[in-house]
């Protein structure tokens, strides 16, 4: 006889998740209406969810004064070619943190959390003069660098607890049948750890996607802002912001995040279904 959930815990949880999704959602909601509304509703800090009534104008004034798009496209192609670089760096270093032992595997973790000790504003300085020494400063090149170098050792960290959840008697068994280590890492590693590769690739996207001091203290060309950085320039003189506009902007800002994490999402779900029955 299967013990079945009380009807009341089942209301209790599901009321739960949905307060729980309405606190998460809701920034997103009141950004939305707000991209929706006049300057003078915004301006009198009226509390409606709703706009009283709705201006359109904040989206094309956001697109054609602020140069959105180009700067939309810089921070694609920096958070793309950040996320693959990571990602295929993390691969073979996570598999050797996590199967290699001695000094080396020490070593490599006293790294990983010393990297993370140090705050950003402390490096910045002598950042921006090893940049400039190689010509890389205000290039999207470094800034992709930087990014990687700063991501790298908590996407390691995270992908070797995968690397580690994978038992090693697959690849024992992979070696007694005579796989070479490239063919256990492709076929056996390789499909299991395609959960902990989607949710590194998810964190470091968004990482360089929302990453906003770096880009603005190593560019200086208007024409390589990211987005970030262009969401900037709706805050005026003497600290007057556009806010429509900048609400508009922002949720033009979410749409690439949203989609890349629908795609990948979706990745993530039919990993970990792979593993389990891989498994």
């Amino acid at each position: 006889m299967t013990n079945r959930r009380p009807w009341y815990a089942t209301v209790l949880m599901y009321t739960a998740l949905a307060a729980f999704l309405l606190f998460l959602g809701f920034p997103l909601l009141w950004l939305l209406s707000a991209s929706f509304k006049s300057t003078g509703e915004l301006n009198s800090l009226a509390v409606n969810l709703l706009p009283a009534e709705w201006d359109f104008t904040n989206y094309t004034s956001a697109l054609e004064r602020q140069n959105l798009l180009p700067a939309a496209g810089n921070s694609l192609l920096v958070s793309i070619a950040t996320m693959i670089i990571t990602v295929l760096l993390s691969m073979p270093m996570a598999y050797a943190l996590a199967r290699l032992k001695g000094r080396l595997r020490a070593a490599g973790t006293v790294w990983i959390l010393t990297s993370q000790v140090f705050p950003t504003i402390l490096i910045i300085i002598p950042l921006f003069l090893v940049l400039r020494s190689i010509n890389l400063n205000d290039t999207l090149f470094g800034l992709i660098l930087v990014y990687v170098t700063f991501t790298l050792p908590f996407t390691l960290w995270m992908l070797q607890g995968y690397v580690a959840a994978i038992p090693a008697e697959l690849e024992e068994a992979g070696e007694m049948d005579g796989a070479s280590r490239i063919t256990i890492l492709r076929t056996i590693i390789l499909p299991l750890l395609a959960p902990g590769l989607v949710a590194t690739a998810m964190f470091t996207f968004v990482s360089a996607w929302n990453e906003f001091f770096l880009a603005l203290v190593l560019l200086q060309s208007p024409e390589l802002y990211t987005l970030p950085i262009a969401l900037r320039s709706f805050l005026g003189a003497e600290g007057q912001t556009q806010l429509g506009p900048l609400a508009a902007g922002a949720i033009l800002a979410t749409i690439p995040s949203l989609i890349i994490f629908s795609i990948l999402q979706k990745k993530l779900t039919g990993g970990m279904l792979a593993g389990a029955v891989k498994g």
